[in-house]
């Protein structure tokens, strides 16, 4: 991107192109991709197929047949029209995000990892759950896994890096760390995060709409709870 801009809009082959609005994670950034989502998802232009929102970026596919324009190219057409998303979402800026209380059991052995994590921190494994489920977190985006939300905003006191060798299989619901975020594995899965308890909720179901509990620009907050209630909500199926 060059200096003075705001954002770049590049070819990602024939039927997609890209709007990068930084390089850096950042609330700011964040909200410029929710707003460009928002206005996408109330006008969609012409030939417009999806579109797919990443931490500094936000990615539509299209029909180079349906794409309606006088320009040269398909492509021509849909920077056009993305520039024109890019107005209106200055003057509409996205609505205040909803927050999801997400309960975590962090023991009864829901957290296997839990105490390195504490060791490599020079913490006990208390302040460690207390750290963790303090802050109120950004989702920045949904991927990896269907219905998987990356957080921002953990704190750097509680980082802890991604296994060496991943385990093959993590328990839908598991609450892992690696680097400085944090994610919930949504489906039973291969992953190398360092995994520090588990949610009785299931984030993703396919029989809903949208099938994903969880949205890219919601804000979570963890509730640590007793195994004894895990239980009890992993019963009523919540």
């Amino acid at each position: 991107m060059k200096s003075g801009e705001e954002y770049e809009i590049y070819p990602l082959g024939e039927r997609a192109a890209t709007v990068r609005f930084g390089a850096v994670i950042d609330p700011d950034i964040h909200n410029r991709v929710r707003a460009m989502m928002s206005v996408l998802r109330e006008k969609p232009f012409p030939g417009l197929v999806e579109a797919a929102p990443a931490f500094t970026s936000v990615t539509v596919y299209y029909d180079p047949l349906r794409v309606a324009s006088d320009a040269a190219t398909p492509y021509d057409a849909v920077c056009l029209h993305l520039k024109e998303t890019l107005l209106q979402a200055e003057l509409h800026p996205p609505k205040a995000p909803r927050t999801v209380e997400i309960p975590v059991c962090y023991d009864g052995g829901f957290g296997p990892d839990l105490a390195q994590v504490a060791e490599w921190n020079g913490l006990t494994k208390e302040e460690v759950i207390r750290i963790h489920s303090e802050p109120v977190y950004t989702i920045y985006m949904i991927g990896f896994a269907p219905g998987f939300p990356y957080l921002g905003g953990m704190s750097e006191r509680i980082a802890a890096p991604r296994k060496s060798s991943p385990r093959m299989m993590v328990p839908a619901g598991s609450v892992g760390i690696a680097g400085k975020q944090t994610g919930i594995y949504p489906l039973n899965s291969p992953g190398g995060w360092q995994i520090i308890g588990r949610t009785p909720l299931e984030l993703f179901r396919p029989g809903h709409i949208p099938p994903s509990l969880l949205q890219a620009g919601d804000l979570v907050r963890f509730c640590p709870i007793r195994k004894e209630e895990y239980e009890h909500l992993k019963e009523r199926g919540e």
